[in-house]
């Protein structure tokens, strides 16, 4: 596995021409913008499964075809450097590198482990709550949804919270978010090796001190810091490619999924009321919710041989590819009714959390979470609404409205 500086902005700026290409058309970008693009998706999975947007660059937009690339021996990653100026741990790796660490880290997020923390997201969902609840009225992503996950991970690694600001400076300016969306590509690029930097000084400084002490602590940096793979202790280099990693993973996929599910109750009080009325229901409301508001929009992979598609389409050798995980999860052809939100909708083959060999790691924790901190919030505020004269705007990838008004009695 290598990587440097110079391979981490070239895997940016090809990231960047990619997106530059796709979703273009006006109509198109208003949608995306929208709190309701999924019927743009559903006519772009039906009337256009697979488009060249550029040379040798594609976007593909139905389940068949996503399911059948991402489990494909010939595909790679698109983007591979994420918290990191070498391929991401396990993410930015394929073959036999990827199963790898898969099998170190998968063993830390299984469903199992991850349960007794399910009191910690209920207690420190409250906590924050109580901060504005008789207000009346918040920014509920400001408040609520950004802080939550970002203090529960913290508290998992075992770092301070004390450090919470600084972590979320870092997100903001290693995602594709407001900050990284702005100016030209080189600026762009500038803002991720900053990101890096910072990044990486943070989690040498963490490491230098753990490396002193006598016994690694009870957290999840202590346990990275005792394992072996392979027989071998992991490397600084490697501690840092893991840390970059999982740091973005806790910090926004579920802070933009709760802030997604909220708006969505607050435009939709009868679906609202029903978890309210069964709080059951939110196991499986998460899992449609995650179908039909896609949070994590997109991924992007590329082809080292020719693909003949299961719809037809051949993309050449050297492809580059923007999945389409929002465009598959309102597929005509994989979901009936697709349109409908469906709180009870069973069986649901969503991939919301990707699929294929790079299934995201940590999509046990996040279903925990996203489940026990909308229970406790409608616990608290079961009537509420978006603030009247809004307009909700939803940017990025992970997808989100960064700015969610909300009010209540």
């Amino acid at each position: 596995m290598s990587g440097t500086r110079v391979d981490m902005e070239r895997d940016f700026a090809q990231l960047l021409e990619l997106l530059s290409h796709a979703w273009t058309a006006p109509e198109e970008v208003a949608a995306r913008a929208s709190a309701t693009p999924q019927p743009m998706y559903v006519d772009l999975a039906t009337r256009c499964p697979v488009k060249q947007i550029g040379d040798l660059m594609y976007e593909v937009n139905t389940m068949a075809d996503i399911q059948f690339i991402t489990k494909h021996h010939d595909v790679e990653q698109g983007t591979r450097y994420l918290g990191s100026d070498r391929p991401a741990i396990p993410l930015g790796l394929d073959g036999p590198d990827h199963r790898k660490y898969r099998r170190l880290l998968d063993p830390v997020f299984t469903a199992k482990r991850i349960a007794p923390l399910a009191g910690q997201v209920h207690a420190l969902a409250n906590e924050l709550v109580d901060g504005f609840v008789d207000e009346g009225a918040a920014d509920v992503y400001a408040r609520w949804c950004e802080p939550l996950p970002s203090i529960i991970f913290l508290s998992i690694m075992g770092l301070p919270m004390a450090d919470l600001e600084g972590f979320l400076h870092f997100k903001r300016m290693v995602l594709s978010n407001d900050a990284i969306e702005r100016g030209t590509p080189e600026e762009r690029i500038a803002i991720r090796n900053e990101a890096i930097t910072w990044i990486q000084d943070y989690f040498n400084a963490d490491l230098d001190a753990r490396e002193s002490e006598p016994t690694p602590r009870d957290d999840m940096i202590g346990w990275l810091l005792s394992t072996e793979v392979e027989g071998e202790c992991l490397s600084r280099q490697e501690m840092l490619d893991i840390l970059g990693l999982l740091m973005i993973a806790g910090l926004d996929t579920v802070a933009a999924s709760l802030a997604c599910f909220l708006s969505y109750f607050a435009r939709n009080a009868q679906q609202r009321q029903r978890v309210i009325d069964q709080p059951e229901l939110l196991r499986t409301a998460v899992e449609e919710l995650m179908r039909f508001e896609s949070p994590v929009r997109d991924g992007y992979r590329k082809t080292s041989a020719d693909l003949t598609l299961p719809s037809g389409a051949v993309i050449p050798a050297g492809s580059y590819m923007v999945l389409s995980w929002a465009g598959a999860n309102v597929d005509p052809a994989a979901f009936a009714n697709p349109l409908d939100v469906d709180l009870e909708r069973k069986p649901n083959p969503h991939i919301g959390f990707a699929s294929g060999f790079h299934r995201c790691l940590g999509s046990h924790l996040a279903r925990m979470e996203m489940q026990v901190a909308l229970t406790a919030w409608h616990e608290r505020i079961p009537a509420y609404s978006i603030a009247p004269d809004t307009e909700l705007v939803y940017a990025g990838n992970p997808r989100a409205p960064h700015v969610l008004p909300l009010v209540w009695p």
